[in-house]
């Protein structure tokens, strides 16, 4: 087991002020894999004035100069890829083969991406007789989930510092250890003192703090919807600008006239990555009433196709859920399907023959629209199929849940799909399998939140505008 005794504040690990400490479980083994500390609110504001302190030499730094910095961070993570997905695949129970490329191999790109977009962008415009620039909006509070714990850490603070702001960041006490091994390599780069700091703890005590700070110009956030709203309702008190990521229950809309088996399978792998715990996972799958028996023969054998076990052996494909609260939730979701009728297409609220571990079966059901997994989010290896009679009643079905966060349409073609998918109020939309996109605004419609993630969309979330207007010239 892993002790680590020391939040990381204005350049340095600082011991904590509190002797609680939060332990980090394998999921695959349910045994204690290391602990952090248990941040205080002083801790956490003490965090907050280094990065205001920081701000101002920080941000008038060349941007070459900050780019260098993320170009030096992108290395350490590469480094260090076998530790970090080591890590994560511990904590969060993906497959070590799918953490090493996704977990670690999305956030080192990323990270070398921002400095790229940096280089890149038109700082200042002249309109008119004014000159519109673009600077850092300050000190931004980053509070991070649990299931892409590195990658929305990186999504977050790599745009913000590379754009001028410093940061604190509050991981996940789920799983904390990949920002702990980040925040060495941040270390090793060299960072000015207080440009980065985290401190770990519950959110109720830091994040808190965060959203509340009136030295904290922005906060961002990723979770659940009524964690966000919190945040939203804190920051709103002292009118900071609030970025929010948040839940899902994207539809993958499978019309008559495509291929059916691509569709199928495409659709029951994204919602099976990462065990299901994934915000924009396709989890409803909406297929013609006529072709239901069909779709049912198609989805079970794409989803025997999911071996599951521990998250460090080769042959598994899907991993355990990150936590017993998580397992139990989801469990406690299939039965609530199942007593309201579902057709157990395949899996079901049985435990798996694995000893350790919190482990559910991938399982799919047939239900109505209306029913409660149609609407909430289960954010586990659970794939819903819902009929609909045309194509205007897939749309409503599609639109018909407080979320907008994701989404895809199959079809025989492209402009058919592209049609549909315009009437989805989402945030995002696959056209037949097409793939994710690093570069491309990430984020929702309606309750999933506001502000955008990825490449030059995510990083204006963190500049502000100003306006000089200048006196013409006499001629």
């Amino acid at each position: 087991m892993t002790v680590y005794p020391a939040h990381y504040i204005n350049g340095q690990w600082v011991k904590a002020q509190s002797s609680e400490t939060l332990p980090v479980h394998d999921s695959s083994t349910e045994a204690v894999m290391a602990t952090v500390p248990s941040g205080t609110a002083a801790e956490a504001e003490a965090a907050v004035l280094a990065a205001r302190a920081a701000f101002e030499s920080w941000s008038t730094l060349p941007v070459e100069t900050r780019a260098a910095y993320l170009d030096k961070v992108a290395a350490g993570v590469k480094a260090r890829t076998e530790d970090l997905a080591m890590a994560i695949a511990r904590e969060v129970g993906m497959p070590l083969k799918m953490a090493r490329m996704v977990q670690v191999g999305g956030p080192a790109w990323h990270w070398g991406n921002f400095a790229k977009v940096a280089r890149q962008f038109e700082w200042e415009k002249k309109v008119g007789n004014s000159l519109v620039v673009r600077e850092p909006i300050g000190v931004v509070g980053c509070i991070t989930p649990w299931n892409f714990p590195l990658s929305q850490i990186t999504l977050k603070i790599a745009p913000a510092m590379v754009a001028g702001c410093t940061v604190v960041l509050k991981p996940s006490e789920i799983a904390p250890v990949n920002a702990m091994i980040l925040a060495e390599i941040i270390h090793e780069a060299g960072l000015p003192p207080g440009v980065f700091n985290l401190v770990n703890g519950p959110g109720p005590v830091v994040g808190e703090v965060l959203a509340t700070h009136p030295e904290v110009d922005m906060v961002s956030f990723t979770g659940s919807t009524r964690a966000g709203k919190r945040v939203g309702e804190l920051a709103s008190q002292s009118v900071k600008r609030v970025a929010l990521e948040l839940g899902g229950k994207s539809a993958s809309v499978v019309l008559d006239d495509a291929n059916f088996e691509a569709a199928i399978k495409g659709t029951v792998s994204a919602c099976m990555l990462n065990s299901g715990q994934t915000c924009s996972a396709h989890t409803r799958l909406l297929v013609p009433a006529a072709r239901y028996e069909e779709a049912k023969a198609l989805a079970q054998a794409a989803i025997a196709k999911f071996s599951i076990g521990p998250s460090l052996e080769e042959t598994s494909r899907l991993g355990p859920l990150v936590s017993a609260a998580q397992r139990d939730r989801v469990l406690g979701f299939i039965r609530t399907g199942i007593e309201e009728g579902a057709d157990v297409i395949a899996g079901g609220a049985d435990a798996p023959a694995i000893a350790k571990g919190y482990f559910v079966q991938p399982t799919i059901l047939g239900i109505k629209a209306s029913d409660t997994l149609a609407q909430e989010e289960i954010f586990g290896p659970v794939l819903v199929v819902i009929t609909y009679k045309d194509e205007d009643e897939a749309v409503a079905i599609a639109n018909s849940t407080i979320y907008g966060l994701g989404g895809a349409v199959w079809s025989g073609s492209d402009e058919h799909a592209m049609k549909v998918a315009r009437r989805l109020r989402t945030g995002q939309v696959d056209i037949n399998g097409g793939p994710f996109n690093g570069q491309a605004p990430f984020g929702g419609y309606k309750q999933s939140g506001n502000g955008r993630e990825n490449g030059v969309y995510g990083f204006e979330e963190f500049l502000e505008f100003k306006a000089m207007q200048l006196k013409p010239s006499a001629d």
